[in-house]
């Protein structure tokens, strides 16, 4: 292999191999108790598959300001946290499960089983 051709090729493994690597490593400065996407229950991955999509989401007041006047999570500006309803089977209304989510991308999620009382950070 010549020096072009065998620095072509080493460029590639190493393209290859950042691409493969995840693109944010998980860390939890919160102090919350995590959970795992495996954890959350079925309605929960589907919520969570939603918001990484974009949506449509079922509900109209999904996506919409969470203000954390619990102040269970970690403080943000105003407007940066957006909540999400979790199906919960047998309500008949939104019932209590939500993924709070930081305004970007890869930004964080949280579940609540229990309407804001608690709060554990989704590890992705």
């Amino acid at each position: 292999m010549n020096g072009i051709a065998h620095l072509v090729f080493a460029f590639g493994v190493a393209a290859a191999s950042m691409l493969a690597a995840p693109v944010l490593a998980f860390e939890n400065t919160s102090g919350l108790a995590v959970i795992t996407v495996a954890e959350l229950p079925k309605e929960g991955r589907d919520t969570l598959a939603l918001i990484r999509k974009g949506g449509p989401f079922p509900y109209a007041k999904d996506g919409t300001t969470f203000s954390n006047r619990e102040r269970v999570l970690p403080k943000q500006p105003r407007g940066v946290y957006r909540e999400y309803t979790v199906k919960t089977p047998g309500a008949r209304d939104r019932g209590a499960r939500r993924i709070v989510c930081a305004g970007k991308p890869q930004s964080p999620c949280y579940y609540t089983g229990d309407h804001y009382a608690t709060f554990k950070i989704i590890k992705e």
